[in-house]
C-alpha cells in the first residue's frame, strides 16, 4: 500500500509525509522508537511511526489476548499515575490504546505486533515465531518464566519475552529514547547519529540463560539471532525481512 501526505490530530499545523528510512528515530506520538516507515514533518522534525499515523483520535480497538476489552486510543494516558504498557513493560508516556474498564494499556506498535512471525530459514529449517500473552517456559535472554507478550518458536524452543527487546532497545539505544543533553522530547540525542556506521549497536543479544545440550548449542544461537532480529523490527514497528536485515546490521557480534 502507497500512502502519501496525512493530516494527523497531534500535529494539526502541518502535513506529515510518508517516508521509509534505515535509520531508527523516536516517534513523537507514543515516544519510543522507530525504523523504517513513518510519517515525518520535516519543518518540525516531527516523526510518528505508522501504526500511531493511521489512528484515528476515534479508534476503537480490540485485541485477542483481551476479549473483554475495548481499547481507545488516547492522546496520552489517563490520570497522573505512571502507567505501563501491558505487552512490554514500558511506561507509557504519550499515544496509547486503554481500556477504561480494565485499565490496561498498549502503545499503538505493541497493540499491532504480527501474531505470527516467518522469520525465514536458519539451522536447515523454517522458523516461525508465535505471539503469546503468556508461556510456560523460560525466556531464552532472562531465564523467568510469564512477565510480558512473548514470542515463541513453532519448535516451543525458543521463547522471548517482548520486555526483553525493549529492555536491549533502552540500553543499546539511551540517546534515541532520552536524548544527549536535553533538547524537545529527546530528539537532540539522534544528532550525530544519523549515519548507518554511527548509530549504536545493538547489544545483549547473546545473552541467553537457555540450557542446551553442546550438540544444540550452535542451533540455538542461530535460532537466537535469527529470531531477536525479526521481533526488534516488529517491536520498532517494521515487521519486514528487509527491515529485519537493518537491525541485523545494528548488532553487536
Amino acid at each position: 500500500m502507497k500512502y502519501g501526505e496525512i493530516t494527523h490530530f497531534s500535529h494539526p499545523q502541518h502535513k506529515l509525509r510518508f517516508e521509509y528510512a534505515e535509520i531508527p528515530f523516536k516517534c513523537d506520538g507514543c515516544k519510543e522508537a522507530g525504523i523504517g516507515s513513518r510519517f515525518k514533518c520535516n519543518l518540525c522534525d516531527y516523526d510518528l511511526h505508522k501504526q500511531c499515523a493511521l489512528a484515528a483520535p476515534s479508534s476503537i480497538l480490540r485485541h485477542p489476548f483481551y476479549p473483554k476489552c475495548t481499547f481507545y486510543l488516547l492522546p496520552r494516558p489517563p490520570g497522573n499515575a505512571p502507567r505501563f504498557c501491558n505487552a512490554c513493560e514500558r511506561d507509557v508516556s504519550g499515544l496509547v490504546y486503554h481500556c477504561h474498564s480494565c485499565g490496561f494499556d498498549l502503545h499503538p506498535c505493541c497493540a499491532n505486533l504480527p501474531h505470527v512471525l516467518d522469520a525465514g530459514s536458519g539451522g536447515g529449517g523454517e522458523l516461525r515465531l508465535f505471539l503469546h500473552r503468556k508461556v510456560s517456559a523460560p525466556c531464552h535472554r532472562c531465564g523467568r518464566k510469564g512477565r510480558s507478550w512473548s514470542y515463541r518458536s513453532a519448535c516451543k524452543q525458543y521463547n522471548l519475552h517482548v520486555a526483553c527487546v525493549m529492555e536491549m532497545l533502552v540500553e543499546s539505544w539511551h540517546e534515541i529514547y532520552y536524548g544527549v543533553g536535553g533538547g524537545r522530547d529527546g530528539k537532540r540525542g539522534l544528532v550525530g547519529i544519523n549515519g548507518m556506521n554511527r548509530i549504536p549497536s545493538i547489544k545483549g543479544v547473546g545473552k541467553s540463560h537457555h540450557r542446551a545440550r553442546k550438540g544444540k548449542v550452535k542451533r540455538c544461537c542461530e535460532v537466537a539471532a535469527m529470531a531477536v532480529q525479526f521481533i526488534i523490527s516488529a517491536v520498532l514497528g517494521d515487521p519486514t525481512a528487509i527491515i529485519a536485515g537493518v537491525v541485523g546490521s545494528f548488532i553487536s557480534r
